[in-house]
């Protein structure tokens, strides 16, 4: 087992922090590298696309999981799948994609290994139909405080706290994974351009059920009777009928795409309020009024910015905040109302999403309820940035919704129990389990969990 002393960020990189990284290679040294932990605790981390200081310990020990990433068995009959947790996602369809099945659930990025997506409980463009990760998972091995190994399943409180639990109730080792089968690895896509956030929410509310797959763009520097206005993208995994002969061939090719990598350095303020309302208007104008059964390939239609590597330092050397909030069915008001104060303010974000979501998984941290959820992502550098989130938690917080954990990086810790009423129950647990804290990090610090 190999171990350094490194500064580490998420992905948005801001407030780096300085720990003791160890590489276990087996079970065992994962063990061993929690038991020396030291009084800071440790905390275990994948491929760093925690956008906030979830996976950093300051002071204390990251345990990088990603040598532990073993593909165990598959069951291809079936779609089942045990795997170690450094696995990513993106490893996991290189392999299970040619025997036709795809990740139940994947978010913007392939590049996430299976234990950071049980720990942040992650969703996709199909959480209205299919939930999130953890409602795909029928086993996973845990290693908690006191160096047991246990076999955890659904319906335990273990669980429950560990989906969506962001490392806290230990180590996550490995998973059993229920697969969804496919035909090819091509989507087929319907685009259409809504002019404001109320026709894009209609369309969502009448259709959204027949899709699969569903996001919209959005652009928040719009206003007055454009404010709100959307590319709304739905799409389903193509059959293999539609496919163009030459593609029948290979119809579950997995082939991503990669173009050079981001500069190292990208001056500051390149992405302000003009360049993005010029990205964000050739963008809107681009897009198709209506267009239906596009064929894309899988990497095209869910992680198009994969496709270029450190593509976070477009934000510059203060780089970003990413805010995803979720307000509940009856709450569109106080949709509308955060949209207007952040299109009024001029906020520079060119990567917004609007999604709708359907029933959420038991998950005591677990981030998605039925609902409207919004992400953004923002230059942290901007002035009253601050401020300004704090006020918008207050709004989300009113309405009964919560801003994504996951994603976190500035959330004060007394809004925090307002948004997530189990919280006292993941409280309890942690000091049974964990009573001498050996797992901690920045963001249990911060929030106080």
């Amino acid at each position: 087992m190999s171990v350094d002393t490194v500064s580490l960020t998420g992905w948005g990189r801001t407030a780096p922090t300085t720990a003791l990284r160890f590489r276990p290679r087996t079970y065992e040294e994962a063990a061993v590298a929690v038991r020396g932990c030291g009084p800071r605790g440790s905390i275990a981390r994948g491929l760093g696309r925690a956008h906030g200081d979830a996976a950093q310990n300051a002071g204390g020990s990251v345990l990088d999981m990603t040598a532990l990433n073993r593909i165990r068995t598959i069951d291809a009959a079936v779609g089942l799948v045990v795997c170690d947790a450094g696995v990513s996602l993106h490893r996991l369809m290189e392999v299970l994609l040619p025997l036709g099945w795809f990740v139940p659930v994947t978010p913007g990025t392939r590049h996430v290994t299976v234990g950071g997506a049980i720990g942040a409980d992650i969703h996709g463009r199909n959480q209205h139909g299919s939930g999130s990760f953890s409602r795909h998972v029928r086993a996973m091995e845990v290693l908690t405080a006191d160096g047991t190994i246990r076999t955890v399943r659904p319906g335990t409180d273990l669980f429950d706290a560990t989906a969506g639990g962001l490392g806290l109730t230990g180590v996550i080792l490995s998973a059993t994974l229920q697969f969804q089968p496919v035909a090819t690895s091509l989507m087929s896509v319907d685009t259409e351009r809504t002019v404001d956030l109320d026709d894009l929410m209609a369309r969502l509310t009448a259709s959204d059920h027949r899709y699969r797959y569903s996001a919209a763009w959005i652009d928040l520097l719009a206003r007055g009777r454009a404010t709100g206005r959307s590319v709304l993208t739905r799409g389903e995994h193509a059959p293999l009928h539609v496919l163009p002969a030459r593609d029948r061939r290979t119809p579950l090719m997995f082939r991503p795409g990669r173009l050079p990598a981001a500069p190292a350095f990208v001056p500051d303020g390149l992405l302000g309020r003009t360049s993005v309302a010029l990205f964000n208007e050739l963008w809107y104008r681009r897009a198709p009024k209506f267009r239906t059964g596009e064929l894309q390939k899988l990497s095209t239609y869910f992680h198009l910015l994969d496709a270029v590597p450190h593509w976070n330092r477009v934000y510059g050397r203060g780089g970003s905040v990413r805010y995803q909030f979720v307000v509940g069915h009856g709450q569109e008001e106080a949709l509308r109302r955060i949209v207007r104060r952040i299109s009024q303010r001029r906020c520079p974000s060119f990567l917004a999403v609007l999604k709708r979501f359907g029933d959420g998984d038991p998950g005591w941290l677990s981030f998605p309820m039925p609902g409207w959820t919004l992400a953004l992502d923002l230059p942290a550098a901007l002035p009253g940035l601050a401020r300004f989130l704090d006020g918008l938690d207050e709004e989300v917080a009113v309405a009964g919704g919560r801003v994504c954990l996951a994603k976190d990086s500035r959330l004060r810790p007394e809004t925090l129990a307002a948004m997530y009423p189990r919280l006292p129950e993941f409280r309890a647990l942690r000091a049974e389990l964990d009573p001498n804290g050996a797992f901690r990090s920045d963001l249990s610090r911060r929030l106080s969990l």
